[in-house]
């Protein structure tokens, strides 16, 4: 007998570790089945789960356990990204504790001391998603510093460098001071700081007394100004246009050109232009031909050149900053300086302040590779869901530019390039290839120096879809598993990893990396903000799993998915839902009490009572519903649809229908109803598996006897169209439908719940009295009515009346309700919505409001309108059917 209470953290690491051990998650290179592809988006092996990890695995989750009961060859391939600047920091800070640096360890002991860490704590994140319930192919994980991934990397790197489409150049990048490294735009967080705009006369070469006013929030670049731009149609500085200012401090000319990035209407119009320190810059001056002088050095600090007055060499940017506005004050050339709040770019590791930077980096020419990828959306071969994130898709690959792929860090795959004694360079996949052609090249052996950058993480991850499949060999994985079915991901990197999986996956593989990208949501808190540690809101999933149980977090995750949505997580949602493995596990124990279990060779078509019939077609439509919906990516559709059919159809109505069976004389119809009811908990155990596989597996194996394989290896239920039955389905639904009108007028008129009243049908026909007269005991029951009977007479005073098909529902309520008390309660509730409407109302209408608050509090303001309006609704309708009692 199964115990009176469901315990998940007695059950969760049992069926884990006997589901992993047996092979159940492994796919069959071999096999005949139709393959079935998803690729991990491999965390960083520094990481630990969080709510959005939580999310995309639990997605990804009930799509491999869902294929694998359709009997498809499921991979669900697995992984660890090396996550570069992240793990070198957490190394690093573990020799700051020990009084070292990497470099008093070298290079070569440093990448030691990594892979060490990696061993011994690598396996964090791995580890947590085994209590998730993730179920990949682990035998196939890979990392991507593997020597296989390795070998990808080094082959793509130099195919590309040999077809041109990897090349050095000298670029702005994003440069953190503290990491003394290049990083990602997605390494970079914008803050809102508040500071100052400087306004900076310039004196006009050769015009003595005469100026052009600039505006600047960085005065310390403009010891590295080469221009001052206005617009060509700006009628104040037509005439400036090809003459040159001085460059205050410093003496150096710099011409005034015309530029159409000059905005007239912002400031004075006219902007300092330092193309090695700011992005825009950089493009103005590179159509203008402008030199780039770069005044900082790799700390941030003003470089110690012959160019910069000595004043200012070796100061830190933000000192620099300070003598610079005092020494333009001094000489009486500061116009003005206003304060002013601005978006400043932070290194989201590192804390620091990011500095564009002219540095030689490397680039792969993304603009060239994006092309296919872009025609391979428009022509449907990868198909994106939702579908409005295919314009975004668009807008990055449209406007793509140079990729920088360089690192200066120590971790991470080692550039395969190899410098001569004249700077040649020597681009090949291994150190004795570069050996033998610096040889060609000199007429003899030569001493190279390897390029001591890594490749940004994002290059190795470019190639995850085929490398992890053994490329560049032609493995039988490649062959059978690429292209993937679906990539499960966040909207966040659509650009920074999706896109370039496309690029890299067409360019080399000549087929996009999978056919469907289903992008996620956020998971917000329950109020629609975003989580951070800042704001104290972070909800820990590890400690969810721990009070509710991992099948109530994953629950909830799934039936919040809503494509376009953003998941608002409210603690009491996961509480819910661990109500709901309640009600499945009683639900479980009582049939196990009657002794209704499933039957060997039950066949679901040849039940003949009413009530089973309409319970099987039930189960069938549910199924169907739920594999449609799965297979469309509605999460929240197929795990709603499991809900209301297990909690609502079964526990509340089809059970409570055959308690009298199950308790009369009439032995035939028992057995058909024990072996039903059996029948059917197997198959809500079955459909609600890849959403909740802890509890639905303990179920299995203890109400099962003599089954051949546990549930993770059943097949997912599929019917035929014969299995429903029209009949018993509109006749069960009829009583369902009048209990419920029944329980409802009940409760908005606050009948007492243990008032039994009577219920007359006005009207009705005669399948309908047939049907009463069949039902009368169940609706007695079910209704909490004290009679239930036919009526062709005017519905007596005081009663409240619904519709039921064509029959009236005739309810007397005098004598059981103070009527007049109940008009008052409601019309105080009805003025209490409105009034909640009107304050909202009123927010949403102020302009001021509207454009202050975050977008997630407007929808939290119209949701809440929403609500208050359907109640308000809900009511008037009460009130009104009172008010004609």
């Amino acid at each position: 007998m199964l115990d009176k209470t469901y315990s998940p953290a007695q059950v969760e690491a049992k069926h884990y570790e006997a589901w992993e051990k047996s092979g159940a998650f492994a796919a069959d290179a071999d096999s005949n089945a139709q393959p079935y592809t998803i690729m991990m988006p491999p965390p960083n092996v520094t990481g630990s789960l969080h709510m959005g990890h939580a999310l995309t695995f639990t997605l990804q989750d009930i799509l491999i356990r869902y294929h694998r009961m359709r009997g498809d060859d499921a991979l669900w391939q697995p992984g660890t990204d090396h996550a570069g600047i992240a793990t070198q920091m957490v190394v690093e800070r573990q020799l700051a504790a020990d009084g070292k640096t990497r470099h008093d360890l070298g290079r070569a002991g440093f990448i030691d001391r990594v892979w060490q860490w990696k061993a011994e704590s690598g396996g964090t994140i791995t580890r947590q998603l085994r209590r998730l319930g993730a179920s990949p192919d682990w035998d196939r994980e890979r990392f991507t510093m593997d020597e296989g991934l390795s070998k990808a990397v080094a082959k793509v790197f130099v195919t590309l460098h040999k077809q041109s489409l990897i090349y050095r150049d000298k670029r702005l990048v994003n440069w953190d001071p503290k990491l003394h490294t290049a990083i990602s735009d997605l390494e970079v967080e914008s803050r809102e700081v508040k500071g100052h705009l400087w306004h900076f006369k310039y004196p006009l070469e050769n015009r003595p007394d005469q100026f052009i006013t600039v505006a600047t929030t960085r005065p310390e670049t403009m010891l590295g100004d080469t221009a001052i731009a206005v617009h060509p149609e700006d009628e104040r500085y037509k005439d400036l246009i090809g003459s040159f200012a001085v460059l205050p401090l410093v003496g150096r000319r710099i011409p005034i050109v015309g530029d159409e990035y000059a905005d007239p209407e912002t400031g004075s119009g006219a902007v300092k232009i330092t193309p090695a320190h700011d992005f825009n810059d950089f493009e103005v001056g590179r159509r203008n031909k402008l030199e780039m002088i770069n005044v900082l050095d790799r700390d941030a600090k003003i470089i110690d050149d012959a160019m910069i007055p000595e004043a200012y060499r070796g100061l830190d940017r933000y000192e620099a900053r300070k003598r610079i506005v005092a020494d333009l004050e001094e000489q009486g050339l500061v116009e003005k300086i206003e304060p002013h709040t601005h978006m400043l770019p932070h290194g989201d590791r590192s804390g620091m302040v990011i500095e564009p930077w002219l540095t030689d980096q490397w680039y792969c020419d993304a603009v060239t590779l994006a092309q296919p990828a872009i025609k391979a959306v428009e022509e449907g071969r990868t198909v994106f869901v939702p579908k409005q994130w295919e314009n975004t898709y668009f807008e990055w690959m449209r406007n793509i530019q140079p990729w920088c792929i360089s690192r200066q860090i120590w971790w991470g795959h080692q550039i395969p390039a190899w410098y001569g004694p004249d700077g040649a360079v020597f681009v090949e996949e291994t150190e004795d290839e570069a050996k033998a052609a610096a040889e060609a090249h000199y007429g003899a052996p030569t001493d190279l120096t390897r390029d001591s950058d890594v490749l940004d993480t994002w290059f190795s991850s470019a190639l995850w879809p085929f490398s992890t499949l053994g490329w560049p060999d032609r493995t039988k994985e490649l062959e059978r598993y690429y292209p993937g079915d679906v990539l499960v991901t966040g909207f966040d990197i659509i650009f920074f990893w999706v896109a370039r999986m496309m690029m890299m996956g067409l360019h080399f593989m000549g087929d996009v990396p999978f056919r469907h990208v289903y992008i996620h949501a956020l998971v917000r808190d329950e109020r629609g903000q975003k989580m951070s540690k800042s704001k104290g809101n972070v909800i820990d999933p590890l400690e969810l799993i721990d009070e509710y149980g991992c099948d109530a977090l994953r629950f909830t995750l799934a039936a919040m998915a809503a494509q376009g949505r953003d998941i608002k997580l409210a603690v009491g949602r996961v509480e819910g839902n661990r109500n709901f493995a309640t009600k499945l596990w009683n639900a479980a124990r009582y049939c196990q009490m009657n002794e209704c279990a499933a039957q060997p060779g039950f066949d679901p078509a040849s039940v003949k009572l009413t009530v089973n019939r309409w319970i099987v077609g039930e189960v069938a439509k549910t199924a169907a519903r739920a594999a449609e919906a799965i297979e469309a990516y509605r999460f929240n559709d197929a795990a709603n649809a499991l809900y209301q059919f297990t909690w609502n159809t079964f526990c509340d109505w089809y059970l409570e229908f055959t308690k009298p069976i199950l308790n009369g004389d009439d032995a035939e119809a028992k057995a058909e109803t024990r072996a039903t009811t059996g029948w059917v908990l197997d198959e809500i155990l079955q459909l609600l598996h890849p959403f909740m596989p802890f509890i639905t597996e303990e179920l299995w194996e203890e109400l099962g006897t003599g089954r051949e394989h546990g549930l993770i290896r059943a097949s997912w239920p599929q019917f035929g169209s014969d299995i429903a039955d029209a009949s018993a389905e509109a006749e069960m639904d009829w009583v369902v439908r009048l209990i419920s009108t029944v329980r409802g007028v009940r409760s908005e008129m606050n009948v007492p719940a243990g008032a039994q009243i009577p219920l007359l049908l006005k009207d009705a026909s005669p399948g309908t009295v047939q049907r009463l007269d069949t039902y009368r005991d169940i609706i007695l029951r079910m209704a909490r009515l004290s009679s239930a009977d036919t009526t062709s007479d005017a519905a007596p005073k005081g009663s409240i009346q619904a519709v039921l098909d064509e029959a009236t529902v005739v309810l007397p309520l005098a004598g059981v309700i103070d009527v007049d008390q109940e008009k008052a309660r409601l019309s105080k509730e009805i003025d209490k919505h409105t009034a909640e409407i009107a304050k909202i109302d009123q927010k949403l209408g102020n302009a001021n409001f509207v454009s202050r608050a975050p977008a997630e509090v407007i929808e939290e303001q119209r949701d809440r309108r929403a609500t208050a309006e359907a109640a308000k609704q809900k009511l008037a309708e009460a009130l009104a059917r009172l008010s004609a009692a």
